[in-house]
């Protein structure tokens, strides 16, 4: 059986996605009246980011269903029982993940999310799919969050919040990332600091871009 394919999850997936696409047409249509320069800097800011992601608390703000059926291929094929996700959302993301560690055995998925009301939505998503057992959330910002009680060893990351975070929430994972662990960052685009620093092998990554709006790194041992 693979959790992912069957219900109650693949019902709870197709409505997520559905919804995911109306909430997301409107955010698109709203950003895409901004001029370039001011979208630049409000994706990429390190310190306006609670104001901004407050304001689109009712946007899914959704990894894509071929990013998110990646998520759970990388997770299984890499028999991850540890990963850790920044950036719940209302936790599409999350329940790939999670269905990997169902049929990987079990573990542990921790994953951080700020925005109160997502956090609700998420905790019943998570119910729903019936994969609560495997999911811890933690509320609040993830600088703080992510900043204690992470496993020793780290097989798997999804970087999906606040772009201009990436570097500074590697920064806390790093030291217990695994050889090979691998790192997916959504819209890594608007994080060029992050993107450097992956891309160098110097600094202990291999990088790739996947699709237009992945990239896919690697822990060097």
């Amino acid at each position: 059986m693979t959790t992912l394919l069957n219900p109650p999850l693949a019902l709870l997936l197709d409505r997520l996605f559905a919804d995911a696409e109306t909430s997301t047409a409107a955010l698109r249509s709203s950003v895409a009246q901004m001029p370039q320069h001011e979208r630049t800097a409000m994706m990429a800011s390190k310190t306006d980011y609670r104001a901004l992601y407050a304001s689109m608390k009712d946007a899914h703000l959704a990894v894509s269903r071929e990013t998110a059926l990646l998520l759970y291929m990388l997770a299984r094929s890499s028999a991850a029982r540890s990963i850790v996700e920044f950036g719940t959302s209302f936790g599409i993301s999350t329940l790939h993940l999670a269905a990997a560690l169902r049929d990987n055995g079990g573990g542990r998925l921790i994953t951080s999310e700020f925005e109160p009301s997502k956090v609700a939505h998420a905790r019943a998503n998570f119910a729903a799919g019936g994969l609560s057992d495997l999911i811890e959330i933690r509320e609040g910002d993830a600088l703080e969050t992510l900043a204690r009680d992470l496993p020793d060893q780290i097989d798997l990351v999804l970087l999906d919040g606040a772009k201009g975070l990436y570097p500074a929430v590697l920064d806390l994972l790093e030291p217990h990332l695994r050889p090979g662990a691998l790192i997916l960052a959504d819209n890594a685009d608007w994080s060029p600091d992050y993107l450097a620093r992956v891309r160098s092998p110097a600094r202990g990554y291999l990088s790739t871009p996947f699709a237009e709006d992945v990239e896919l790194s690697m822990r060097l041992g």
